[in-house]
């Protein structure tokens, strides 16, 4: 039977999939700023640089508890084409979804000031689901869990 690891060894873990799901956010609003325009690109810009602002935190967090931060793929695969402004909206919501479910893992896993920087990410995904969605979810970062959404 293998160990099971020891709260900083859950911690290291969920950031490091958090980490990840960061790297398939930037590359996925690539995507999405090229197919949207108007106020939507200028949503697109904002998740992005929040996105790698986030990616970089996590990064130097995952170096802090002792681990190498995993890099981005080249590319990622998209659940569905996305041929037009309606497409890129419904993956940006499949995106900042599974981003919520990553930082919800690092919340049940981290504590202190970790725990809090989670929440606040988990937060902001989900309020960036239901502006590109049009409306929220009971549970944020838990929708993927049920079956909900998916990308990568």
């Amino acid at each position: 039977m293998k160990p099971e690891p020891s709260p900083a060894g859950r911690a290291l873990v969920a950031a490091q999939a958090a980490l990840a799901a960061e790297h398939a956010a930037a590359y996925g609003y690539g995507v999405i700023g090229a197919r949207t325009s108007g106020a939507r690109a200028a949503e697109a810009r904002e998740a992005y640089g929040a996105h790698v602002a986030r990616r970089d935190a996590l990064a130097r967090t995952v170096r802090e508890l002792g681990g190498a931060p995993r890099p981005a793929e080249a590319a990622y695969a998209l659940p569905f084409e996305v041929r037009g402004p309606a497409d890129a909206e419904r993956l940006a919501a499949g995106i900042e979804d599974r981003v919520a479910g990553a930082y919800s893992d690092l919340v049940r896993a981290a504590e202190g000031g970790l725990r809090r920087e989670a929440a606040d990410a988990l937060t902001a995904a989900a309020v960036r689901a239901a502006r590109w969605r049009g409306v929220g979810v009971a549970f944020p970062g838990l929708t993927e869990r049920s079956g909900g959404a998916r990308t990568s």
